[in-house]
């Protein structure tokens, strides 16, 4: 029997959500689709962007969150890169200069693609890219 699967949604572990949430909803465009937890204490979310879909869940209970976020851990995610295809790098750039959030200029990739990159607030590498040749 072949099981259908039919799409994923990555999970990141943040330390602040409503920092991570206006990143992701206010920078980025994503919608909240679905929360648990009271209002101030929102504990997961699912959000989506046209058909794709990431969900946040909090690091810590409330309580037991620390004052400072611990770099260390975000060191840890040094091998974690989320890959999106946009098909604008170049708007993308211009519209995330607007928001001035820190990032280098659009580059062309070994492979051939256009890419812009940049880090989340809990130090998540984020790649958008963009063909430079039709297939």
């Amino acid at each position: 029997m072949k099981h259908k699967i039919t799409g994923m949604a990555p999970l990141l572990m943040v330390y602040d959500m409503q920092t991570s949430l206006a990143f992701y909803c206010n920078v980025l465009g994503f919608n909240l689709i679905e929360s648990a937890g009271p209002q101030d204490d929102i504990g997961w979310v699912l959000l989506r962007l046209n058909d794709i879909e990431l969900m946040l869940n909090t690091q810590y209970e409330k309580t037991d969150r620390p004052d400072n976020q611990e770099l260390l851990r975000n060191d840890h995610h040094g091998d974690v890169c989320l890959y999106f295809a946009c098909n604008d790098i170049d708007g993308l750039y211009q519209s995330l200069k607007s928001k001035d959030i820190a990032l280098k200029e659009p580059y062309i990739t070994g492979y051939g693609w256009q890419a812009l990159d940049l880090t989340d607030p809990d130090g998540f590498k984020l790649s958008f890219h963009k063909p430079m040749h039709t297939f």
